[in-house]
């Protein structure tokens, strides 16, 4: 992470909590997770003191080990809505580079990835998915209205929405100009 990072010391909390609450609610001491996730004792012992920066990578051996999300590592213990994630997960040595996990959903079979663009004044209206689909919307360009049975969200640029979809919904371009968004299907 980047030295500089206001996050780089939340996110390095929230880590350093979450791997010490999850072993010890698993029962397992630092070396049994050491040899479990293949991470050395020595790097673990510094990750729950929150002194050491972590690769994703090693999180994802954590995590594995502890049978529990990658997500669940990183997001602060007080707010456990995996839809709403919205933890900076990494950050390079340049103040511009960075990766923010967004939000998660767990999965059956397959993940879809789609890019969307409607013109002005374009709807798409769906049925509702099967039990078990969620979506996940993230707004590149533009503005969508995005609308959940009766309920409706306005996303700008940057902001996203995750939901279970085994329901009605809509995409809804009311602005002037074009709006185009990524969405992933979770099966």
């Amino acid at each position: 992470m980047h030295k500089n990072s206001t996050h780089r010391a939340s996110v390095l909390q929230h880590v350093s909590l979450n791997v010490r609450s999850l072993r010890h609610a698993a029962g397992m001491s630092q070396s049994a997770l050491a040899e479990r996730s293949g991470v050395s004792r020595r790097m673990l012992v510094a990750i729950e003191a929150g002194e050491k920066n972590v690769s994703l990578t090693t999180l994802d051996l954590i995590a594995e080990a502890l049978g529990v999300a990658f997500s669940t590592l990183i997001q602060a213990p007080e707010r456990r809505d995996p839809s709403r994630i919205d933890e900076l997960a990494w950050a390079g040595e340049h103040p511009q580079s960075k990766a923010v996990l967004l939000g998660s959903s767990t999965a059956r079979r397959e993940v879809e990835l789609w890019e969307w663009t409607l013109a002005p004044g374009e709807c798409y209206v769906s049925e509702a998915d099967a039990d078990g689909w969620s979506e996940q919307i993230y707004v590149a360009e533009g503005q969508l209205t995005l609308v959940i049975e009766q309920a409706e969200y306005c996303l700008q640029v940057g902001q996203f929405h995750v939901f279970p979809s085994n329901c009605r919904y809509a995409y809804r371009n009311d602005g002037a100009v074009a709006v185009r968004f990524v969405r992933n299907v979770v099966i």
